[in-house]
């Protein structure tokens, strides 16, 4: 806990207010889902807004920022008292990058492993995973990706 608060302090003080929204969308997403579903959900929180936020304007539209939202979101989520899961946590992050002016793209693909059917979400910007350093992503098929649907797209 003390780390937590040394490491949170060493933050600049744009840095501090993006974990602080991440501490606050991250639990209301997860409660959100719970309450009125996927559906509800992905309308609200990835729908073009129609005012960027005041300080928008210095992180608007450049990749590296978008980046560095996201790893402050997974950096918050690893640190709540509760598990979100990847969905929760890639609809919190497209709220928080539009809410910057920036365009995100929520993606939910699918793949079969052994028996097992497995789902990943993830956000894109300018067709590059945000926060997935690993390439987890890459192993499933996205649902939809620029309105074509999945089937469409293995063919």
């Amino acid at each position: 806990m003390m780390q937590a608060l040394h490491r949170f302090r060493r933050l600049t003080g744009l840095e501090r207010t993006i974990v602080l929204e991440a501490a606050a969308a991250l639990p209301t997403t997860w409660i959100a889902m719970r309450v009125a579903g996927f559906r509800i959900c992905k309308t609200a929180l990835t729908r073009p807004l129609s005012a960027a936020s005041p300080g928008a304007a210095t992180f608007a539209g450049t990749l590296a920022s978008a980046q560095k939202v996201a790893r402050l979101e997974a950096a918050t989520a690893r640190a709540l008292f509760f598990r979100s899961t990847c969905l929760e946590q890639s609809l919190a992050l497209c709220w928080m990058l539009r809410r910057r002016g920036m365009s995100p793209v929520l993606r939910v693909g699918a793949r079969k492993d052994a028996d097992r059917l497995e789902a990943h979400a993830w956000v894109e910007i300018e067709g590059i995973a945000l926060g997935d350093a690993a390439g987890q992503h890459e192993h499933f098929v996205p649902f939809e990706r620029d309105g074509v649907p999945a089937e469409a797209q293995i063919r």
